[in-house]
């Protein structure tokens, strides 16, 4: 027998996934806590154990790869010219490459927001500004800002490409480590993501090995090749268009709702289904990802209960009478709370049913009437998602859950939001089997693997 070994270094768990190539099959899995702190091959090594027990120790792996969110993720910072256009567009290039964008900035840097942003302690920097050929001092002020601060992180130049010249000279005098990619925006709403997208990726591969034990993991493994979320995100495009062999599912959405955030994950082109309506602003992605930091199960509970309500939580609580804040601080105060009783299962139901409500609203666009000399017009921002065909749900409260479509069903459209985009009636799916990061990983090896395996375990619910 021969398989592949994938593997994520997560945040909270180091999980394994062993594929047969043969049968193309989910051999085994493992999951055990992440050793970050001490080796981050304790936990590797822990979980390894259990795939020995089930494959024996001379199983023979064809590759082992890897992705990792172990180091905390990718914190970065995206500045850009003007709010809604290039520091918009520097975000969402951020976003796609599974990093986690803490703060976003346009015009031209304060010394406050330097300071700002030197305490924030981004992992990396996203410059951007000006279209190509277009404004270029903003771009050119901002880094010679950065150049003059005490701030030395790994800086990507994604801006107007005439400042480039410029902006080389500046931080050559400085010492600053940089990378110029294209411009993520090189003509007026625009996007040209991908090549920042691939900067990012080389720089998280280059501070990843810095986490302890990572180096050791280096050798055991075939190479570390994206962040967690990339992979998602991978997996997801790879379901959805197919490969050269396997037919894709089409348009989908992926809800992945953990401990500190809900990711939500978009594949296809979001443009306006229903007649009459124009499409405005900046142009949206195919494969799009948005992070909501203060919707999650655990760390980020307190801030889910201030963005929610206590009578929004009630309204899907069965047992009303417990204490709704009280509740999430104790989540928030114990990351590993599992639930045993059944108000505990119902408490974490209603939270992932908010955590998917709110987060979907934000990913949706949005459409408004627009008065006209020539009438009512209606004008959409942001993505389409009502005929969206599939909504899948990953991440523990969704697969644990009795009622995983109960929970996906609370990002639907409802009459009560009637100019959020959000799908109308998907089908729901779910990761039972937590192998969607692994299939972005075996979708870098083999894409027609993957898409069948995608398509075997992951159920209608």
């Amino acid at each position: 027998m021969e398989y592949y070994l994938l593997i994520d270094f997560g945040s909270t768990y180091t999980k394994l996934t062993a594929v047969d190539t043969e049968k193309e099959e989910i051999a085994a899995t493992a999951k055990a806590i992440t050793t970050v702190e001490t080796n981050i091959m304790e936990g590797f090594n822990t979980a390894m154990e259990e795939i020995h027990a089930k494959l024996g120790r001379q199983a023979h792996y064809i590759k082992k790869l890897a992705c990792s969110s172990a180091a905390g993720g990718l914190k970065m910072v995206a500045i850009g010219l003007v709010p809604d256009l290039t520091a918009e567009a520097a975000k969402r290039a951020a976003l796609g490459a599974g990093a986690r964008v803490i703060k976003t900035y346009s015009f031209n840097l304060s010394s406050d927001e330097i300071s700002e942003i030197s305490q924030l302690k981004p992992d990396i920097i996203l410059l951007a500004g000006g279209t190509d050929g277009g404004n270029k001092e903003t771009i050119i002020f901002n880094a010679g800002m950065l150049a003059g601060s005490y701030i030395r992180k790994p800086i990507i130049v994604a801006g107007n490409k005439s400042a480039r010249d410029e902006i080389r000279k500046i931080f050559d005098q400085s010492n600053m480590e940089y990378y110029i990619t294209d411009n993520v925006m090189p003509r007026l709403n625009v996007l040209d993501v991908d090549p920042a997208r691939e900067a990012i990726r080389k720089v998280f591969m280059s501070r990843i090995i810095q986490a302890k034990g990572m180096g050791e993991a280096q050798n055991f493994i075939s190479g570390i090749l994206m962040p967690t979320p990339q992979a998602v995100l991978k997996a997801a495009e790879a379901l959805s268009q197919g490969s050269d062999e396997e037919e894709g599912i089409g348009d989908l959405i992926v809800v992945d709702i953990g401990g500190a955030t809900t990711d939500i994950h978009s594949i296809c082109t979001g443009m306006p289904t229903k007649p009459g309506v124009t499409f405005r602003g900046l142009e949206e992605p195919f494969a799009k990802r948005t992070v909501e930091g203060d919707l999650g199960m655990r760390y980020s509970a307190l801030s889910l209960f201030e963005a929610s309500s206590t009578r929004e939580m009630k309204k899907y609580l069965s047992n009303k009478d417990q204490d709704v804040e009280a509740e999430c601080r104790r989540r928030s105060q114990n990351i590993r709370l599992v639930p045993t009783t059944e108000d505990e299962k119902d408490f974490d139901q209603a939270m992932a049913k908010i955590a998917t409500d709110h987060s979907m609203s934000r990913h949706a666009g949005t459409v408004e009437a627009v008065y006209s000399p020539m009438g009512i017009m209606y004008s959409q921002e942001g993505k389409d998602l009502l005929e969206v065909r599939y909504m899948i749900g990953t991440g523990g409260v969704l697969i644990h859950s009795e009622h995983p479509h109960e929970i996906l069903e609370a990002g639907t459209y409802r009459q009560d939001e009637i100019n959020a985009l959000k799908p109308v009636k998907p089908n729901f799916l779910v990761d039972k089997e937590y192998i969607l990061s692994a299939m972005g990983l075996l979708a870098e090896e083999d894409k027609d693997l993957a898409v069948r395996i995608m398509k075997k375990y992951i159920v209608n619910v």
